[in-house]
């Protein structure tokens, strides 16, 4: 099935998800036997009004801030527009997750009732004006009875190579539990110093593995994985939501305010600034492609229910 669509939703066993095709592929919904399970998709209108996130969406071409309207990644010098209707900033005039979701339509190349297939070709004038490497990103949806797999190939078109820094910013929460009341799982890793604006120094220090109830604490941790995967989830009312970081995601992001019930778990495919600074950037060469996937399971969460003899 080719063409562009409306919302749509895939559904298998007690899971239903939809995206938005005609909004940056947005992740608008993920219920687990009816209950929502994103966050900050009660308005979507009001978000794509603003330039916010929201939901599961796609950060491209850059995962959180770059340090300024200017930098040189792959060979070229990009000064960006500060009024350019494709540029959302911060609070700090930073430039912040790329082109905001709303603004990007995806082609669905394919479709079924528990699969989503789409594309973005990076060729229009505008779009190479904030980043001027021609490319095209295919996105795919594949729900399971008890999973999403979302893996995303970006393929470098022949003029040059391209860097890759997109990322995602999937909003969770459990239903019917308290914020305070959900524990948060994450491995050991490397956490990068940021500055005051957000933006990596250079420098890291270990992360030891952490699993607690979030209490009253927050987190807005930029992090370098250990290996090729891992785990991140939260759990709460017999419920957990992991996240897991399967190929092509070495950074991640977590983001859990004081005070929001939600938490942010964040696959990056380079560091927050990495078309500036250089650091953990890679450039995919003319004509290939790089895959990245990352899976959410839905599980039940606590002690394994034991069972009378006989029943």
């Amino acid at each position: 099935m080719n063409g562009r669509l409306g919302p749509r939703t895939l559904v298998a066993g007690d899971l239903e998800a939809t995206f938005l095709p005609d909004r940056g592929m947005l992740g608008a919904s993920l219920r687990h036997r009816g209950a929502e399970l994103l966050r900050r998709v009660e308005d979507l209108d009001a978000a794509a009004a603003k330039g916010s996130t929201a939901g599961i969406p796609l950060l491209h071409p850059w995962a959180n801030r770059l340090d300024g309207l200017r930098y040189r990644a792959a060979g070229r010098e990009v000064t960006l527009d500060p009024g350019s209707p494709l540029l959302h900033l911060d609070g700090r005039g930073l430039p912040i997750h790329g082109v905001p979701w709303a603004r990007l339509a995806w082609e669905v190349t394919a479709s079924a009732p528990d699969r989503l297939a789409a594309r973005l070709d990076w060729s229009r004038p505008e779009l190479l004006a904030i980043f001027p490497f021609p490319h095209r990103l295919d996105l795919v949806a594949a729900l399971g009875p008890g999973d999403l797999r979302i893996e995303a190939t970006l393929t470098a078109g022949h003029e040059g190579p391209v860097p890759a820094a997109f990322g995602f910013h999937p909003y969770f929460g459990l239903p019917s539990v308290p914020r305070p009341a959900w524990r948060l799982e994450l491995p050991a890793m490397r956490r990068l110093d940021l500055d005051g604006r957000g933006i990596p120094t250079g420098a890291d220090a270990p992360f030891a593995a952490f699993d607690a109830p979030l209490a009253d604490l927050a987190f807005d941790d930029g992090l370098a994985l250990s290996g090729p995967a891992a785990t991140f989830a939260i759990s709460g009312g017999g419920l957990r939501i992991a996240v897991d970081l399967l190929e092509g995601y070495p950074y991640a992001q977590v983001f859990a305010p004081k005070g929001q019930a939600f938490v942010a778990l964040e696959p990056m495919t380079a560091p927050c600034n990495a078309l500036v600074s250089g650091r953990g950037l890679r450039l995919v060469g003319p004509g290939d492609a790089l895959r990245a996937v990352f899976r959410v399971r839905i599980e039940p969460d606590g002690p394994p229910v034991v069972r009378s003899a006989g029943r």
